[in-house]
């Protein structure tokens, strides 16, 4: 083999290798460019389309979050937990198999971690209930579940709050867990 075939080879491999050990490296929420980055369930508009730019949950993403309890209050109005003692804020392994179950339902990809598909398909049974239209953010809402229906709402800010398991009002954050 020629020396200059060698340094085609060496320089392809040197590529490869930086090109794996950058994707290996891009969470896959920032790897989409399309994260809203905002520490909160967040929206503002249409609330029909809110939820498709949210970051990632998971047994190793936002583990313990409001974020994840405010997910788990849909499995639980759609039937995929089956109390609401189950909502509690840690992306466990029932949460993930609940998850599994509704991917598979919705014929989403079955991966057990919620992303912006799988968060993104849900928010089309949010239902206007009450709030301002002129400023584009506040709103009541309802989430039309197929065992339960449950209330939130959007703040001026955009933000989402909700009912946790025990009822108590929580913001849908994502560095912290409150709810029970």
């Amino acid at each position: 083999m020629s020396l200059r075939m060698r340094f085609k080879l060496a320089a392809c491999t040197v590529g490869a290798v930086a090109a794996a050990t950058l994707a290996l490296g891009t969470t896959p929420a920032a790897a989409s460019g399309t994260y809203s980055g905002l520490a909160y369930i967040a929206g503002a508009g249409t609330y029909t389309d809110d939820w498709g730019n949210e970051g990632i949950l998971s047994t190793s993403t936002n583990t313990n979050s409001n974020a994840t309890c405010l997910w788990q209050k849909i499995l639980w109005a759609d039937g995929f937990l089956s109390s609401t003692s189950d909502i509690d804020g840690q992306f466990g392994s029932g949460t993930k198999a609940a998850t599994e179950d509704l991917q598979d339902y919705f014929n989403l990809d079955v991966d057990g971690s919620v992303g912006q598909e799988t968060f993104g398909h849900m928010d089309q049974w949010l239902y206007f209930v009450s709030g301002s239209t002129a400023d584009g953010y506040t709103a009541n809402l309802r989430y039309d579940g197929i065992a339960h229906d449950f209330t939130l709402s959007r703040n001026a800010d955009g933000y989402y709050t909700f009912p946790d398991g025990d009822g108590s009002t929580r913001l849908a954050g994502y560095n912290y867990r409150t709810c029970s």
